[in-house]
């Protein structure tokens, strides 16, 4: 009986011991982080993934939006959309030098040679250089429309209704010139207050305020979306507000998801884009919004923060940069900008990093970011250099502060 005791005793050892290390080893790999893997599926439930480029990812997607580096240590914008087929180019900035660097990035991801919209959001340099190239010099518009020897065509241009023309006249003009040529070349064009008020018809094409980009895998129609500030017509007057505030405001609608993007647009722009009634009901939570202004603290509000509560938020700017500002406090991106979207998400990626502006001394931060949606599931946030998000990069840590409510 006492030998049968012992045996039970360590059989039941033996069973526990076996057990517990199986338990261990599970959690072990339950535990595992997944950030370094593109999963192939994902859940619904709209959070963030983070990886690596993948261009499998990328061409397997419903919707991929593309952050571009520039090239130099100029602060710029330059946004790729792609549904399906449907190519969509934003801004090209920061110099006409980095006509040749975007044109490089995008053409990889065309499947075709028709580059369905273009979007110029405001005519500063940073925003519309690679628009205003000289005579001789390609420009974006030239490189993609149709000049009777490339075979390919641009489908409609979307610019701001108002400027001062406030950068040089020469860049203005070259930009008036290109722009002209393209139109003649069959480009549609329209300003986004034509697109907002839907009543100018050129050459049978009606302006709309609302197009159709294609079908999502759950069926869903991914739209583009033209929103309305005072700013496109004369309520915005020229000689009382920055250029910023006259920029293209626009989303992408993918069913549930909203992607928002402003330009520039500054606190001004923000309020007239939250209150105007033409908006109603189009400003609500999005999955990503581009910073406005770079990240400045005259942009990002907290009252449109407020109201659309962005899960992901990508900087399109050289931080620490003293391009603009030799204050530390007020280079790109700013404290205030920390303070009103952080209290939302951690989510926040810059493009490039300067190290050094007066010996031409740059690297890429995140590098070149890439969202991806498919569907309803899980956004994918893909960096060409890393995923450190902003919070947890060594420049953050020496440059600025989380405030005591942000999102961990």
């Amino acid at each position: 009986m006492r030998s049968s005791k012992i045996k039970i005793f360590f059989v039941s050892l033996i069973c526990f011991i076996v057990g517990f290390a199986v338990g261990v080893v599970g959690n072990i790999f339950v535990s595992l982080p997944d950030s370094y893997k593109i999963p192939s599926k994902v859940s619904s439930s709209s959070s963030v993934v983070s990886g690596t480029p993948d261009a499998g990812v990328i061409s397997n997607s419903d919707l991929s939006i593309h952050f571009l580096e520039l090239g130099n240590k100029y602060t710029g914008d330059c946004i790729y959309i792609k549904v399906g087929d449907t190519d969509i180019l934003i801004d090209g900035g920061s110099k006409t030098s980095s006509v040749s660097t975007i044109t490089s990035y995008v053409d990889e991801f065309m499947t075709d040679d028709v580059m369905d919209y273009i979007i110029i959001t405001h005519a500063h340099e940073d925003h519309y250089a690679g628009y205003a190239t000289n005579a001789t010099t390609e420009s974006l518009f030239d490189h993609y429309r149709n000049d009777g020897t490339n075979g390919k065509s641009i489908g409609t241009i979307i610019t701001f209704a108002q400027t001062r023309k406030s950068d040089t006249a020469n860049m203005h003009s070259n930009y008036l010139r290109e722009l002209g040529e393209a139109t003649t070349s069959g480009a549609k064009h329209f300003t986004a207050l034509e697109c907002s008020e839907e009543t100018i018809n050129y050459q049978g094409f009606q302006a709309q305020s609302m197009y159709d980009l294609g079908t999502d895998s759950d069926g869903n129609t991914i739209w583009l979306q033209i929103l309305y500030t005072k700013f496109y017509t004369s309520q915005g007057k020229l000689e009382t507000t920055t250029e910023n505030n006259f920029s293209v405001c626009f989303q992408i609608i993918q069913g549930t998801k909203k992607y928002l993007f402003t330009g520039d647009l500054e606190k001004d722009g923000e309020e007239s884009l939250v209150d105007d009634e033409r908006n109603s009901g189009k400003l609500s939570s999005v999955e990503l919004y581009k910073a406005g202004h770079h990240g400045s603290k005259t942009s990002s509000s907290a009252k449109l923060m407020a109201v659309i509560q962005p899960k992901i938020v990508v900087v399109c700017c050289v931080a620490g940069s003293s391009e603009y500002t030799t204050k530390n406090e007020n280079q790109f991106p700013t404290q205030e900008f920390i303070d009103n979207v952080s209290i939302y998400t951690s989510r926040i990626y810059v493009t490039t990093l300067c190290i050094d502006y007066s010996s031409n001394q740059f690297e890429s931060f995140n590098g070149n970011i890439t969202i991806c949606s498919t569907g309803s599931n899980d956004t994918i946030v893909m960096c060409s250099n890393n995923d450190t998000v902003l919070k947890d990069t060594d420049w953050f840590k020496a440059n600025r502060t989380l405030p005591e409510n942000a999102v961990a």
